[in-house]
């Protein structure tokens, strides 16, 4: 039996394991994959019914932290009708070993199948002994700044010391200081440094960016954002910091929207790789829709898609979709 019987595919919150035939075995284990901070293996067991375990590999990490998973597993027993069976849930499920999670599925299941796990959320105990934490929820940003200078900066803006700029978003005013826009943006840099009407009137108008939104990209630039200021504007920011060329924000935004990738953004998500050139987003979408089947399950959005897309990006989907129907 060839090693791809036993190969999990994934992207950073999906799992899919495809079950070539099964009819001749009682018992398979996955080859170990990687879902966050852990190793995971799934199993398959016919006795007289069939279940299906999901579980860590044992590790100093699982024994420490172990996880605690919200998924969504289905069995996907054709590719083409996508007929599936759904398991109800599981939410804040803390998976040790083998027995922590077992599906009991007494529907037959013959020739191909797949299993498809969606994790909704990771969580890890916290080292201080505080509520347990999302692993893709944390002040990333905040691990890579000191602490201090963090605060400092914050002051300033959220006191207002010295500020001797103002942002005019669509909705409102933000007061900050030219010198950390400057120090922070090669654009705000030029329009700083030359006789430009910003410089002249110490005013920047951004008309396409909301109060909400502006003051997310100045707590970024100053470095104190928390997560749900940044979380429900990643894509604003991606186009702030595109537009004025700040590369860790972009960066922040591109990693950050690999995480969540599903059917209702997948489009878009895709749709902003190709514009701001995110190549690990935009392979992550065409595997999402194409290796993983998920283009079935939005045939209407996908039709919708297709009359407004860039060109060059329609012809890159279709190639892939060929090059993995020729494989399959």
């Amino acid at each position: 039996m060839s090693d791809s019987a036993y190969r999990v595919e994934t992207t950073s919150r999906l799992a899919q394991w495809k079950i070539e035939n099964f009819a001749s075995c009682t018992y398979r284990k996955s080859d170990p994959f990687k879902i966050g901070n852990w190793n995971w293996h799934l199993s398959v067991e016919k006795n007289r019914i069939l279940s299906i375990k999901l579980y860590p590999e044992i590790s100093n990490l699982t024994r420490e932290q172990p996880p605690i998973a919200s998924f969504i597993i289905r069995v996907l027993c054709s590719v083409g009708d996508r007929k599936a069976l759904v398991h109800p849930g599981i939410t804040d499920k803390p998976l040790k070993n083998n027995d922590d999670f077992v599906w009991m599925i007494g529907t037959p299941l013959t020739g191909k199948f797949i299993i498809d796990v969606e994790f909704l959320d990771l969580k890890a105990a916290s080292p201080t002994g505080d509520e347990p934490y999302s692993i893709w929820g944390q002040g990333f940003i905040q691990k890579e700044l000191n602490a201090a200078a963090i605060a400092t900066l914050g002051r300033m803006l959220s006191e207002s010391i010295h500020r001797d700029i103002t942002i005019n978003a669509s909705d409102g005013s933000i007061g900050a200081h030219r010198a950390v826009l400057a120090a922070r943006s090669p654009v705000f840099f030029s329009m700083f440094s030359h006789d430009l009407k910003e410089k002249e009137l110490s005013t920047v108008n951004i008309p396409d960016m909301s109060i909400e939104v502006g003051q997310a990209f100045l707590s970024y630039i100053y470095g104190n954002i928390q997560h749900d200021q940044f979380f429900p504007h990643r894509l604003a920011l991606l186009r702030a910091a595109d537009k004025y060329d700040i590369s860790d924000l972009k960066e922040a935004c591109h990693e950050s929207l690999l995480e969540d990738i599903d059917n209702k953004n997948v489009l878009e998500r895709l749709h902003n790789a190709s514009l701001y050139q995110l190549p690990k987003l935009e392979r992550s979408c065409m595997r999402y829709l194409v290796k993983f089947g998920k283009i079935f399950d939005i045939q209407d959005d996908f039709n919708s898609f297709l009359q407004w897309a860039d060109r060059e990006l329609i012809a890159e989907i279709f190639h892939e979709i060929l090059a993995t129907w020729k494989g399959f």
